[in-house]
């Protein structure tokens, strides 16, 4: 019964405590939407400093090129499910009242896909020429 592989204490053993099984992937989506973050900033920063010299008309050309649309969709998208995780590691981490725990991770899911959707709206509406 007492395997050297589990890190467990004897009263977490008793209790039947462990993990929930989510970390890993929480962990994984994290990183990967780190990762797509930066490179995608990288390619936006490069994107805007391309725009920095033009004008209104111009700019909204380059925005509402295919390829220009749809990696700052993609990074609109990483962005908010990035700063989603990010928030909900840290109410976890320091929210300790479960009524407000609850409450703080429905306003960060609202607000973090309110403003993703927002995002992705004006670069749609902004490609195809509204």
């Amino acid at each position: 019964m007492n395997n050297a592989n589990d890190l467990r204490t004897p009263l977490k053993r008793a209790r039947g405590l462990g993990s929930a099984k989510d970390g890993t992937g929480h962990f994984t989506w994290q990183r990967i939407t780190a990762i797509a973050v930066a490179l995608l900033g990288i390619y936006l920063l490069g994107l805007l400093i391309g725009i920095g010299g033009a004008d209104y008309d111009r700019a909204r050309m380059i925005v509402a090129d295919p390829l220009n649309a749809t990696l700052l969709v993609a990074f609109v998208i990483a962005a908010f499910w990035h700063a989603r995780l990010g928030l909900q590691v840290v109410i976890e981490d320091y929210v300790h009242t479960p009524l407000l725990a609850g409450a703080a991770h429905l306003a960060s899911l609202f607000v973090c896909a309110l403003a993703a959707i927002g995002g992705v709206l004006a670069i749609v509406r902004i490609a195809l020429g509204a």
